[in-house]
Formats: C-alpha cells, sequence, structure tokens
C-alpha cells in the first residue's frame, strides 16, 4: 500500500508518500513563518489562504519525486484534527476530493497521534508500551501509551500550552517568532541565577500543565526592567529552565507512576536542545530509555500523517465520503488498531 499524507492543521503545509515495503519515499513541507512573523503568531485566516496556494504544488511535487502518478496512490491520509478548523478543511477537502477522483479510500487522522507515532519512522523505533510527552504550540499532555492506538491521557495543560507561552514570552521580549528557537538562541547568553522564574503545579500532585502564570511572571519581569539585550538574554534563559524543568519533573512522575521504562517526546517543542539533554538525564538516572524524532519531524509535517495512515488502514479502518474536521479531539476517542508494528 502507498499513501499520501496531507499535513495543515496550523501554519505548516506538508505532503508526503508513505510506501509499506519501501517506507517513507517523499516529503515536503512549507512554512509559513514569514507570513505570520509580522503579527508574533499564527493568524488563521492567513493560514488557511496560504494553504490553498500551496498544498496542491507540494502534492504534485512528491508525486514526481516518487516517479510516480495517481494511480500508484492506494490511500489518502489528512489531518482532520485538532487544529484551526479553517486550515483544516482545505487539507481536508482536497484529500477526500484527490481520494474520490481516484477511486481510493481516504481517512482523517489525529494530528498529537501522528506526532506520537512519528518516532516510528526512525531506524530504531520505540517498542510499545511507552509515555508519550507530546508538546507543540497548541497542546502539552502526557499519555500512557499501551498500543496502537491505546492511549490514556494522563495529564494536560489547563491553559496555554508550552509552545505558545515561548511564542508569547518571545514576542513580549521582541523576540521573532516562533518563540522556541527565538528564545533557545538568547537564552544560551543569558547569566545564570539573576531571575529565578517558578515551576508551576509541580509542588502538587497530578501530572496537569500550567504555563499561563509562568508566561504572565515572565511578563511581570519584562516589565520591571530595561530590555536591553542583556535582560532579554538572563529572561529567557530563566524562562526556558522553568518551562523545562517543569516538563522533565512532570514527565519522570508518569514515569514513576506508569512504571513505564520508555519515553517518547514528540511535537516542535521537542526539539528544544535543552529539554532533550533534561529528558536524557533524567531516563538515566531512572534506567529508562527516551526517542525523540528527527528535527523535521518534530515540527508539523505530513510524514507522520501518511505512516498513521498506513497503520490504521491497515486495522481495516475506512470512512465514508463525507468528511468532517474536528479543531478539538482528545486522542484518548480514537478506536485502538488491532495490528502490530
Amino acid at each position: 500500500m502507498r499513501v499520501l499524507g496531507i499535513e495543515t492543521s496550523c501554519d505548516d503545509t506538508a505532503a508526503a508518500i508513505y510506501d509499506e515495503r519501501l517506507g517513507l519515499v517523499a516529503h515536503k513541507t512549507y512554512s509559513q513563518v514569514i507570513v505570520h512573523q509580522e503579527y508574533g503568531g499564527v493568524v488563521p485566516e492567513l493560514a488557511a489562504r496560504d494553504h490553498i496556494r500551496k498544498l496542491l504544488p507540494l502534492i504534485k511535487a512528491v508525486l514526481r519525486e516518487t516517479g510516480g502518478q495517481p494511480h500508484n496512490i492506494d490511500a489518502v491520509a489528512y489531518t482532520a484534527g485538532p487544529g484551526l478548523v479553517g486550515a483544516l478543511l482545505v487539507g481536508a477537502a482536497l484529500g477526500r476530493s484527490l481520494a474520490w477522483s481516484w477511486q481510493v479510500p481516504a481517512l482523517g487522522i489525529h494530528h498529537m497521534e501522528g506526532h506520537l507515532l512519528a518516532p516510528m519512522l526512525e531506524p530504531n523505533p520505540p517498542a510499545f508500551p511507552f509515555v508519550a510527552l507530546l508538546v507543540s504550540g497548541g497542546h502539552t499532555l502526557l499519555a500512557d501509551v499501551c498500543g496502537l492506538g491505546r492511549y490514556i491521557v494522563l495529564g494536560e495543560s489547563v491553559d496555554d500550552a508550552v509552545g505558545e507561552a515561548f511564542d508569547k514570552v518571545a514576542k513580549l521580549l521582541g523576540l521573532d517568532y516562533p518563540g522556541g528557537p527565538a528564545i533557545a538562541k538568547v537564552a544560551g547568553q543569558g547569566r545564570p541565577g539573576r531571575f529565578r522564574f517558578p515551576r508551576p503545579m509541580t509542588d502538587r500532585p497530578g501530572l496537569d500543565f500550567s504555563f499561563s502564570g509562568l508566561k504572565t511572571h515572565a511578563m511581570n519581569t519584562a516589565r520591571s526592567f530595561d530590555l536591553d539585550g542583556q535582560t532579554v538574554s538572563d529572561i529567557a534563559r530563566a524562562f526556558q529552565e522553568a518551562a523545562v524543568d517543569t516538563l522533565v519533573l512532570k514527565s519522570r512522575r508518569a514515569l514513576e507512576q506508569t512504571g513505564k521504562a520508555r519515553l517518547v517526546a514528540a511535537g516542535g517543542v521537542s526539539a528544544n536542545t535543552l529539554l532533550q539533554q533534561r529528558l536524557e538525564d533524567m531516563v538515566r538516572q531512572l534506567g529508562a530509555e527516551v526517542y525523540f524524532p528527527r528535527p523535521e519531524f518534530c515540527t508539523d509535517n505530513a510524514a507522520m500523517i501518511a505512516y498513521t495512515g498506513w497503520k490504521r488502514m491497515q486495522s481495516g479502518q475506512t470512512e465514508e465520503l463525507a468528511f468532517t474536521v474536528r479543531p478539538r479531539w482528545s486522542i484518548d476517542e480514537l478506536p485502538s488498531m488491532q495490528i502490530t508494528v
């Protein structure tokens, strides 16, 4: 089976082709960073319009790259949620239309399940079961992953996602969008110990997150000082360390509470170098293992959607001709897949 994957949940337009014998044979992503940079965050209407312009050319490009024709595609998988409703509708409408014209099945895929399974594209994929830390611009959650499609949400953010907090703090510091890479870059010049930010919700039991208060603390600190270059770096360092420490502490709790020996970290924020280092140190102390997707598959991409679509179609999952998108969609609502990796 050869699956065309489409990703348009937010501000990245992507297409990929996954072959069950050859693996990932083509993938391309177009980033809308420049489109949204002047606003300091994603503008939903602009995102949807840019997907309309870029998606079909990307699909044609991955088809050319594989030397294939539409009749070589056996199925289409597109992101159906969660995400921005206008952006999701672009990918869903085109994906469903192509599948209808090619007379192949189409399937809507959960965006966060795609991130969760992204490490399966690596040469050394994790074995089930494991704990997943999914961290992106719109989502922060910990899940107990018992098998394909068998997910139990252990904790999630009650307000801002960690990636969203990075974007907002970067904006108030006068840094570029996206905020994660911008903060990480200047934090390297920050002086340790000048500022100490709180580690939210770590002084109580449980695995939920909250980053709104941390963002507010950074804002109040920034307003109390002249924002020269060194102060910006010092605040960025303190914020990044607080956010990372919070994620690592909660991930450790999740491993200890579930008794799992493997951790998967995925989503755009999982590419943060400090987070990867701290997670590696933490699992080493526990005698556990941690897995990350390669950087290009940490951010939104269609390779993970094509792969997840292939696995779900292997399990016999199909959809009717009509399609829908779900801007809000909990990962624990997904049906399990009765297959092996």
